[in-house]
């Protein structure tokens, strides 16, 4: 939302006259993206809240995670914001492997965090979410809102449609994806909705350990092991 002559503007309904224009800016910013991330390979993509502070006992896992992980080889690719966004480019930092920030422009300003060593910045949030994607060989979502759920969803999806490669998506504190998890499990998955295979690279992890434990034999090319996160109740498709 932006603000022009005191009145509320919405990005994505002001779309008229300046489309075409648009269109110019949109294909510059995937150029750019495309450009500064095509060397970053291998790199973990980790997701969650901006609303974590650094004495949060999440802010200290996710700095572990990221750290573990960049001794590993991986480079670290994060929304570049605060919280933790923030502890994972942190982590990133102290492994001494590249951390992306891919931040976005939004009303309240935000910078991108000073532990990003590669910072982007967009305007549009899909072009800043096939980069968060495109790169990654696995994705870790700890805890967050409204954004997180929706960067879990898409990279669900995109899997489940065959637009990306299989990649492990791991959902970090099983208490907090409980609720999500159980909806999944008796509302989604018992209306035949989704299948249980769509949910088969889908781990839930309570400790770094069995973070590092998952990604280690996904990147050994070993069967991932770990708990599982959807329930084997068997949908009517498959019955």
């Amino acid at each position: 939302m932006n603000q022009e002559n005191g009145t509320k503007s919405y990005e994505i309904n002001a779309l008229n006259k300046e489309e075409s224009w648009r269109m110019f800016r949109i294909m510059g910013e995937f150029v750019e993206g495309f450009d500064k991330l095509s060397g970053v390979g291998p790199a973990i993509s980790i997701y969650g809240s901006a609303r974590i502070d650094p004495d949060n006992k999440l802010y200290g896992q996710t700095e572990e995670i990221a750290r573990r992980l960049g001794e590993m080889g991986f480079s670290i690719i994060t929304g570049g914001g605060p919280g933790v966004m923030e502890a994972a480019n942190k982590g990133a930092g102290m492994a001494g492997v590249t951390s992306v920030g891919l931040n976005i422009d939004l009303p309240a300003s935000q910078a991108c965090n000073i532990y990003a060593t590669k910072p982007l910045n967009f305007k549009y949030f899909f072009v800043r979410k096939v980069m968060l994607v495109k790169y990654a060989s696995a994705f870790i979502i700890m805890p967050g809102g409204l954004g997180t759920l929706d960067e879990l969803t898409e990279v669900l999806n995109l899997m489940q449609t065959g637009k990306i490669k299989p990649f492990p998506v791991i959902l970090f504190d099983g208490e907090y994806w409980a609720g999500f998890l159980n909806w999944l499990c008796k509302d989604v998955l018992s209306r035949g909705l989704v299948s249980e295979k769509d949910f088969d690279l889908l781990r839930v992890c309570d400790t770094p350990d069995e973070v590092i434990d998952i990604v280690e034999k996904w990147s050994a090319k070993k069967e991932i092991t770990g708990k599982k996160a959807v329930c084997k109740l068997r949908s009517p498709a498959s019955s």
